[in-house]
């Protein structure tokens, strides 16, 4: 006998979006949790730090497939030892909890022209505010180019501002990726890009 399956709830296209600029660097986040001595850590190679209050935290970093760490052949372009070296800073900064962002700069894709790397939180909610320097990279936001009524004109607008006038981001460089585009109510995030893939379709 089949089991029911209900159809998901279908949500209104015409509710809040979030624009944003699309990075072009490596997909990564950080996980921190408070460590339970009663639990084994389920993450190979993870990171113990212990903060103010006596508080021990387990603190890991991913790339998008997998959990990595420091080494030539384990990790992705020096973000798991970046995490590593500065786990308290980061576990003050972040708190618990599972943060993605997006790593890039210096020797990542298309580098923007930086001698600096930084890793760019993707929740502009969550973290607004946030722009620290953690060791050797910066810790920030994507930048938010719109909010409001989900609108074609506003994200054809927003590709057009970074087509003319480059990176929000890396100010000068003018060959941005694109945007990013989380809708609130179905949470979720679809992206438009500048390259041959997207070009001109934004433009009708």
């Amino acid at each position: 006998m089949h089991e029911f399956v209900a159809w998901p709830k279908t949500t209104r296209l015409f509710r809040d979006i979030i624009v944003t600029e699309k990075l072009d660097g490596t997909n990564a986040a950080i996980h921190i949790s408070a460590f339970d001595k009663r639990a084994q850590s389920p993450y190979p190679g993870t990171a113990y730090t212990t903060v103010v209050g006596g508080t021990r935290y387990i603190v890991s970093a991913q790339s998008r497939k997998r959990i990595i760490t420091p080494g030539k052949t384990t990790d992705n372009f020096g973000f798991a030892a970046w995490v590593y070296e500065n786990a308290a800073q980061l576990v003050t900064l972040l708190g618990e909890g599972l943060h993605f962002g997006e790593w890039w700069g210096q020797g990542i894709q298309r580098g923007y022209a930086r001698d600096l790397r930084s890793f760019s939180l993707f929740n502009t909610e969550r973290y607004a505010g946030i722009r620290e320097t953690v060791g050797t990279a910066t810790l920030g936001v994507v930048p938010t180019l719109y909010v409001g009524m989900f609108s074609e004109k506003a994200i054809g607008t927003a590709l057009g501002n970074l087509a003319a006038s480059g990176s929000v981001a890396a100010p000068h460089f003018m060959r941005p990726e694109g945007i990013c585009v989380y809708h609130t109510a179905s949470r979720s995030v679809s992206k438009v890009t500048l390259d041959n893939n997207d070009a001109g379709k934004w433009e009708a």
